[in-house]
């Protein structure tokens, strides 16, 4: 299949039908309030580190967003951060508002239109994604990976998960882990606390359509890990935790 795979700033007029283009993301994972302020913004601020593909009659059918941002700033710690997913974005806006230097490349979204997985397409975002941040000058693209079968098993720790191999050829377990892997990324730790996802038993409700009455985990379709439900209080909260994969560009 034919792809062109340029960045937004190079075509600005994709930016509309890239954003417009339907996903497989969970709707309640939408309701990360670091994510609903700062992913927008991430097409107007950082248009050169976001990819498109369109196929050969032009329609956009995957999306590659990442933010440049940086890392060993001092008080940042060492390695890549606990709170992976929100963390970085925070880190990308700060870092863009105060003119620090960035030194690595994070992804933030990897996402293939609706109808048009199992055909490769996001194998090649991910190395275009990596291409582009050598392009910029940087050495490390970093990925809070979510990986794309763990919500089947939701209870089980996600650092044992991420290290799930298959036996007939040592590669991840997880589909989206193996893509990375076999693109040259190297697991390099779990974030727990990647993304959090908090609200009123009425919103749970409403976003997954579980009744939410009874305190304790609960399992929702496509949550990696179970919500923790407490009724007498009236809130719940989803912390998802994701996996941390390097690339060297």
């Amino acid at each position: 299949m034919d792809l062109t795979i340029t960045t937004l700033a190079a075509r600005p007029e994709l930016a509309g039908a890239a954003g417009r283009m339907p996903d497989s993301w969970p709707g309640f994972v939408l309701e990360d309030l670091v994510g609903w302020a700062n992913y927008p913004r991430i097409a107007v601020d950082f248009p050169e580190y976001v990819l498109v593909a369109t196929d050969e009659d032009g329609a956009v059918v995957a999306r590659a967003y990442s933010v440049p941002f940086a890392l060993h700033a001092p008080g940042r710690g060492e390695g890549l951060p606990e709170g992976g997913w929100d963390q970085v974005l925070l880190w990308a806006f700060s870092d863009l508002r105060h003119g620090r230097t960035p030194d690595t490349v994070s992804a933030i979204e990897i996402a293939v239109a609706n109808g048009r997985q199992g055909e490769g397409i996001s194998a090649r975002m991910v190395a275009a994604m990596r291409e582009n941040a050598g392009r910029l000058g940087f050495a490390d693209l970093v990925a809070p990976v979510r990986p794309s079968a763990k919500h089947l098993d939701a209870s089980a720790p996600m650092e044992e998960y991420a290290r799930r191999t298959r036996a007939e050829d040592g590669l991840p377990y997880d589909p989206w882990l193996r893509v990375h892997v076999r693109a040259g990324g190297v697991i390099e730790a779990v974030a727990p606390v990647s993304m959090t996802v908090s609200g009123s038993l009425a919103r749970w409700r409403s976003w997954t359509g579980l009744p939410f009455d009874e305190d304790g985990p609960v399992e929702v379709p496509g949550a990696l890990v179970p919500v923790q439900c407490s009724v007498a209080h009236g809130y719940a909260v989803y912390v998802e935790p994701n996996v941390w994969v390097r690339h060297r560009v």
